[in-house]
Protein backbone atom coordinates (compact mmCIF):
# COMPACT_ATOMS: atom_id res chain seq x y z
CA UNK A 1 0.00 0.00 0.00
CA UNK A 2 0.96 3.27 -0.48
CA UNK A 3 0.61 6.63 1.28
CA UNK A 4 -0.53 9.76 -0.77
CA UNK A 5 0.95 12.85 0.66
CA UNK A 6 -1.05 16.24 -0.33
CA UNK A 7 0.47 19.51 0.06
CA UNK A 8 3.87 17.86 0.57
CA UNK A 9 5.41 20.16 -0.06
CA UNK A 10 4.35 22.54 2.60
CA UNK A 11 5.58 23.01 6.49
CA UNK A 12 3.35 20.13 8.28
CA UNK A 13 3.14 18.43 4.87
CA UNK A 14 6.92 17.61 4.24
CA UNK A 15 7.56 17.05 7.73
CA UNK A 16 4.51 14.11 7.78
CA UNK A 17 6.31 12.66 3.82
CA UNK A 18 9.33 12.59 5.78
CA UNK A 19 8.17 10.73 8.73
CA UNK A 20 6.74 8.19 6.59
CA UNK A 21 9.09 7.44 4.68
CA UNK A 22 11.72 7.42 7.57
CA UNK A 23 8.96 4.32 8.99
CA UNK A 24 9.24 2.59 6.11
CA UNK A 25 5.92 3.55 4.15
CA UNK A 26 6.01 3.34 0.42
CA UNK A 27 5.37 7.56 -0.38
CA UNK A 28 4.40 9.58 -3.12
CA UNK A 29 4.21 13.51 -2.23
CA UNK A 30 1.62 15.85 -4.68
CA UNK A 31 1.78 19.53 -4.47
CA UNK A 32 1.26 22.17 -7.20
CA UNK A 33 3.68 24.67 -5.57
CA UNK A 34 1.51 27.02 -5.43
CA UNK A 35 2.72 28.23 -2.40
CA UNK A 36 6.19 27.22 -2.20
CA UNK A 37 8.77 28.27 -4.81
CA UNK A 38 9.98 24.47 -4.73
CA UNK A 39 9.98 21.19 -3.30
CA UNK A 40 11.64 21.22 -0.45
CA UNK A 41 14.81 18.39 0.86
CA UNK A 42 13.24 15.26 0.96
CA UNK A 43 15.12 12.29 0.11
CA UNK A 44 15.80 11.25 -3.32
CA UNK A 45 13.83 7.93 -2.87
CA UNK A 46 10.41 9.63 -2.45
CA UNK A 47 8.46 10.19 -6.10
CA UNK A 48 6.85 13.82 -5.97
CA UNK A 49 4.30 14.62 -8.22
CA UNK A 50 3.27 18.59 -9.21
CA UNK A 51 -0.59 18.43 -9.63
CA UNK A 52 -3.66 19.83 -8.39
CA UNK A 53 -5.79 17.82 -5.60
CA UNK A 54 -8.88 18.64 -7.63
CA UNK A 55 -7.56 17.49 -10.66
CA UNK A 56 -9.70 14.32 -11.03
CA UNK A 57 -7.84 12.62 -13.94
CA UNK A 58 -4.49 12.62 -11.73
CA UNK A 59 -5.57 11.49 -9.15
CA UNK A 60 -7.60 8.62 -10.58
CA UNK A 61 -3.81 7.59 -12.32
CA UNK A 62 -2.39 8.20 -9.27
CA UNK A 63 -4.78 5.79 -6.50
CA UNK A 64 -4.95 3.58 -9.58
CA UNK A 65 -1.29 3.23 -10.92
CA UNK A 66 0.92 3.72 -7.27
CA UNK A 67 -2.19 1.75 -5.40
CA UNK A 68 -2.62 4.08 -3.07
CA UNK A 69 -4.76 3.08 0.15
CA UNK A 70 -4.14 5.56 2.58
CA UNK A 71 -4.18 9.79 1.58
CA UNK A 72 -3.17 12.40 3.80
CA UNK A 73 -4.57 15.66 3.19
CA UNK A 74 -2.74 19.09 3.74
CA UNK A 75 -3.24 20.73 0.70
CA UNK A 76 -5.03 24.28 0.91
CA UNK A 77 -5.04 27.25 2.04
CA UNK A 78 -4.15 28.57 5.84
CA UNK A 79 -4.52 32.35 6.20
CA UNK A 80 -7.29 33.59 8.68
CA UNK A 81 -6.90 36.84 7.14
CA UNK A 82 -6.74 35.99 3.65
CA UNK A 83 -10.02 33.91 4.14
CA UNK A 84 -11.98 36.83 5.75
CA UNK A 85 -10.82 39.26 2.07
CA UNK A 86 -11.45 35.97 -0.11
CA UNK A 87 -13.93 33.57 1.10
CA UNK A 88 -14.48 31.73 -1.72
CA UNK A 89 -10.74 31.14 -2.39
CA UNK A 90 -10.84 29.04 0.63
CA UNK A 91 -14.49 27.44 0.36
CA UNK A 92 -12.71 26.60 -3.57
CA UNK A 93 -9.96 25.20 -2.27
CA UNK A 94 -10.27 23.61 1.11
CA UNK A 95 -13.46 22.22 0.43
CA UNK A 96 -14.40 21.71 -3.27
CA UNK A 97 -11.28 20.42 -4.32
CA UNK A 98 -11.06 18.06 -0.81
CA UNK A 99 -14.69 16.80 -2.43
CA UNK A 100 -13.06 16.37 -5.49
CA UNK A 101 -9.92 14.67 -3.79
CA UNK A 102 -12.86 12.00 -1.97
CA UNK A 103 -14.76 11.39 -4.76
CA UNK A 104 -11.99 10.69 -7.21
CA UNK A 105 -9.68 8.86 -4.78
CA UNK A 106 -12.80 6.40 -3.56
CA UNK A 107 -13.80 5.74 -7.80
CA UNK A 108 -10.67 4.74 -8.25
CA UNK A 109 -9.19 2.48 -5.64
CA UNK A 110 -10.42 -1.28 -4.81
CA UNK A 111 -9.05 -0.98 -1.64
CA UNK A 112 -10.91 0.50 1.65
CA UNK A 113 -9.72 3.72 1.74
CA UNK A 114 -8.02 5.56 4.63
CA UNK A 115 -8.21 9.32 4.79
CA UNK A 116 -6.57 11.71 7.35
CA UNK A 117 -7.95 15.12 6.95
CA UNK A 118 -5.28 18.40 8.04
CA UNK A 119 -8.38 20.04 10.31
CA UNK A 120 -7.79 23.84 12.50
CA UNK A 121 -8.83 24.51 16.07
CA UNK A 122 -9.95 27.69 13.88
CA UNK A 123 -13.11 25.15 13.57
CA UNK A 124 -13.74 26.28 17.45
CA UNK A 125 -14.19 29.70 16.83
CA UNK A 126 -14.05 31.79 20.61
CA UNK A 127 -14.82 29.07 22.68
CA UNK A 128 -16.15 29.40 25.86
CA UNK A 129 -14.01 26.93 27.85
CA UNK A 130 -10.08 26.54 27.97
CA UNK A 131 -8.71 24.02 27.27
CA UNK A 132 -10.65 23.27 24.23
CA UNK A 133 -12.13 19.51 23.93
CA UNK A 134 -13.76 18.16 20.90
CA UNK A 135 -17.21 17.80 22.32
CA UNK A 136 -17.35 21.41 22.17
CA UNK A 137 -20.23 23.31 19.87
CA UNK A 138 -17.79 24.23 16.87
CA UNK A 139 -18.45 27.85 16.22
CA UNK A 140 -15.84 28.65 13.32
CA UNK A 141 -15.07 32.91 12.89
CA UNK A 142 -13.68 33.19 9.77
CA UNK A 143 -13.74 31.91 6.73
CA UNK A 144 -10.95 29.43 6.99
CA UNK A 145 -12.06 27.79 9.95
CA UNK A 146 -16.15 27.43 8.30
CA UNK A 147 -13.96 25.93 5.45
CA UNK A 148 -12.11 23.17 7.18
CA UNK A 149 -15.19 22.58 9.54
CA UNK A 150 -17.14 21.89 5.76
CA UNK A 151 -14.21 19.29 5.00
CA UNK A 152 -14.86 17.61 8.03
CA UNK A 153 -18.63 17.28 7.66
CA UNK A 154 -17.91 15.86 3.91
CA UNK A 155 -15.29 13.67 4.79
CA UNK A 156 -17.96 12.03 7.42
CA UNK A 157 -20.21 11.75 4.64
CA UNK A 158 -17.99 10.09 2.44
CA UNK A 159 -17.22 7.84 5.78
CA UNK A 160 -20.65 6.34 5.93
CA UNK A 161 -21.61 6.87 2.39
CA UNK A 162 -18.35 5.08 1.06
CA UNK A 163 -17.02 3.35 3.58
CA UNK A 164 -13.54 5.62 3.74
CA UNK A 165 -11.81 4.82 6.98
CA UNK A 166 -11.11 9.00 8.43
CA UNK A 167 -9.25 10.68 10.90
CA UNK A 168 -9.81 14.70 11.09
CA UNK A 169 -7.02 16.34 13.07
CA UNK A 170 -7.19 19.96 14.03
CA UNK A 171 -4.33 21.30 14.88
CA UNK A 172 -3.27 23.69 17.22
CA UNK A 173 -0.39 26.07 16.43
CA UNK A 174 2.64 23.97 14.22
CA UNK A 175 5.79 24.84 14.94
CA UNK A 176 9.52 23.86 15.01
CA UNK A 177 11.57 22.65 12.34
CA UNK A 178 12.95 18.81 11.82
CA UNK A 179 15.82 18.36 14.45
CA UNK A 180 18.39 18.53 11.52
CA UNK A 181 17.56 21.54 9.71
CA UNK A 182 16.35 20.32 6.78
CA UNK A 183 12.47 21.42 6.73
CA UNK A 184 11.32 24.31 7.93
CA UNK A 185 8.47 26.91 7.78
CA UNK A 186 9.02 28.73 4.93
CA UNK A 187 5.72 30.24 3.72
CA UNK A 188 5.53 33.52 1.31
CA UNK A 189 4.06 35.74 2.66
CA UNK A 190 5.04 33.95 6.23
CA UNK A 191 2.52 34.53 8.59
CA UNK A 192 3.32 32.35 11.70
CA UNK A 193 4.38 33.69 15.05
CA UNK A 194 7.49 31.76 16.09
CA UNK A 195 9.00 32.27 12.50
CA UNK A 196 8.06 36.34 12.40
CA UNK A 197 9.65 36.54 15.90
CA UNK A 198 12.83 34.70 15.16
CA UNK A 199 13.61 36.28 12.16
CA UNK A 200 12.59 39.47 13.48
CA UNK A 201 15.80 38.98 16.39
CA UNK A 202 17.72 38.23 13.67
CA UNK A 203 17.41 40.92 11.96
CA UNK A 204 16.22 39.12 8.24
CA UNK A 205 12.74 40.70 8.69
CA UNK A 206 11.50 44.19 10.10
CA UNK A 207 10.31 44.22 13.63
CA UNK A 208 7.31 41.63 14.79
CA UNK A 209 3.84 43.87 14.31
CA UNK A 210 1.50 42.05 17.51
CA UNK A 211 -1.86 42.04 16.93
CA UNK A 212 -3.18 43.72 19.91
CA UNK A 213 -2.40 44.29 23.23
CA UNK A 214 -6.08 44.66 24.67
CA UNK A 215 -7.26 40.87 25.12
CA UNK A 216 -8.70 39.45 28.48
CA UNK A 217 -5.65 37.57 28.84
CA UNK A 218 -2.78 38.18 31.92
CA UNK A 219 -0.90 40.23 29.54
CA UNK A 220 -3.29 41.63 27.22
CA UNK A 221 -1.79 39.30 24.00
CA UNK A 222 -3.55 36.46 22.26
CA UNK A 223 -2.91 32.88 24.12
CA UNK A 224 -1.86 29.80 21.53
CA UNK A 225 -1.08 26.63 22.40
CA UNK A 226 2.58 25.58 19.78
CA UNK A 227 2.80 22.13 19.36
CA UNK A 228 5.99 21.32 17.62
CA UNK A 229 5.48 20.07 13.63
CA UNK A 230 7.47 16.42 14.52
CA UNK A 231 4.57 15.65 17.27
CA UNK A 232 2.49 16.42 14.42
CA UNK A 233 4.26 14.42 12.23
CA UNK A 234 4.15 11.39 14.53
CA UNK A 235 -0.05 11.83 15.23
CA UNK A 236 -0.26 11.19 11.78
CA UNK A 237 1.10 7.90 11.54
CA UNK A 238 -0.46 6.76 14.79
CA UNK A 239 -3.63 7.72 13.23
CA UNK A 240 -2.73 5.27 10.30
CA UNK A 241 -1.98 2.86 12.54
CA UNK A 242 -5.34 3.20 14.59
CA UNK A 243 -7.13 3.20 11.14
CA UNK A 244 -5.12 0.10 9.63
CA UNK A 245 -5.94 -1.68 13.13
CA UNK A 246 -9.91 -0.57 12.21
CA UNK A 247 -10.36 2.03 15.07
CA UNK A 248 -12.86 4.75 14.99
CA UNK A 249 -10.79 7.77 15.24
CA UNK A 250 -12.85 10.99 14.09
CA UNK A 251 -12.42 14.60 15.06
CA UNK A 252 -9.70 14.95 17.48
CA UNK A 253 -7.14 17.82 18.79
CA UNK A 254 -3.64 17.58 18.38
CA UNK A 255 -1.92 20.66 20.46
CA UNK A 256 0.40 20.90 23.83
CA UNK A 257 -2.06 21.22 26.28
CA UNK A 258 -0.17 24.45 27.40
CA UNK A 259 -1.14 28.21 26.33
CA UNK A 260 1.49 30.83 26.04
CA UNK A 261 0.69 34.84 25.06
CA UNK A 262 2.94 36.35 22.06
CA UNK A 263 4.92 38.22 24.79
CA UNK A 264 5.89 34.83 26.85
CA UNK A 265 7.03 33.46 23.25
CA UNK A 266 9.07 36.89 21.97
CA UNK A 267 10.71 36.25 25.83
CA UNK A 268 11.22 32.79 24.80
CA UNK A 269 13.00 33.33 21.37
CA UNK A 270 14.70 36.74 23.63
CA UNK A 271 16.17 34.35 25.61
CA UNK A 272 17.39 31.97 22.95
CA UNK A 273 18.95 34.50 20.45
CA UNK A 274 20.56 36.50 23.72
CA UNK A 275 18.94 39.49 22.89
CA UNK A 276 15.77 41.38 22.95
CA UNK A 277 12.69 40.96 19.78
CA UNK A 278 12.30 44.47 18.54
CA UNK A 279 8.41 44.69 17.90
CA UNK A 280 5.58 47.05 17.70
CA UNK A 281 2.22 47.00 18.58
CA UNK A 282 -0.65 46.93 16.12
CA UNK A 283 -4.78 46.44 16.15
CA UNK A 284 -5.89 43.28 16.20
CA UNK A 285 -6.44 40.97 13.53
CA UNK A 286 -10.12 40.24 12.32
CA UNK A 287 -10.66 36.80 13.19
CA UNK A 288 -8.51 36.26 15.73
CA UNK A 289 -9.74 34.68 18.92
CA UNK A 290 -8.32 35.88 22.46
CA UNK A 291 -7.25 32.29 23.50
CA UNK A 292 -6.77 28.83 21.89
CA UNK A 293 -5.56 26.00 23.76
CA UNK A 294 -5.92 22.16 23.46
CA UNK A 295 -7.37 19.31 25.37
CA UNK A 296 -5.84 16.06 23.84
CA UNK A 297 -7.98 13.46 25.81
CA UNK A 298 -9.15 11.54 22.84
CA UNK A 299 -5.60 11.94 20.84
CA UNK A 300 -4.30 10.15 23.84
CA UNK A 301 -7.23 7.45 24.13
CA UNK A 302 -7.26 6.86 20.18
CA UNK A 303 -4.00 7.16 18.99
CA UNK A 304 -1.71 6.91 22.33
CA UNK A 305 -0.31 9.96 21.24
CA UNK A 306 0.79 12.83 23.40
CA UNK A 307 3.41 15.89 22.26
CA UNK A 308 6.63 14.97 23.22
CA UNK A 309 8.37 18.96 22.84
CA UNK A 310 7.81 21.87 24.93
CA UNK A 311 8.03 25.30 23.80
CA UNK A 312 12.18 26.05 23.89
CA UNK A 313 12.38 22.99 21.56
CA UNK A 314 10.07 24.21 19.42
CA UNK A 315 12.24 27.59 19.07
CA UNK A 316 15.50 25.84 19.58
CA UNK A 317 14.64 23.91 16.46
CA UNK A 318 13.04 26.86 14.41
CA UNK A 319 16.05 28.73 15.55
CA UNK A 320 18.67 26.05 13.97
CA UNK A 321 16.48 26.04 11.13
CA UNK A 322 16.73 29.47 10.07
CA UNK A 323 20.54 30.18 10.96
CA UNK A 324 21.41 27.21 8.47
Amino acid sequence: MTVLVTGAAGFIGSHCTRAAYDAGLRVVALDDLSTTPHWPRLPEAIECVVGDVGDRALVTRLVADRDVGAIVHFAGRIRVDESVREPALYFEQNLARTIALLDAATSATKRELFFILSSSAAVYGQPARSPIVELAHPRPISPYGASKLAAEIALEAYGRARGVRWASLRYFNAAGAHPDGTLRENHDPETHLIPLVIDAALGTRPPLVVHGDDYATPDGTCIRDYVHVMDLAEAHLAALEALGRGDAVGAVNLGSECGFTVREVLAEVSAAVGRQVPYTVGPRREGDPPGLVASIGLAAERLGWRSQRGLAEVVADALRSRRM
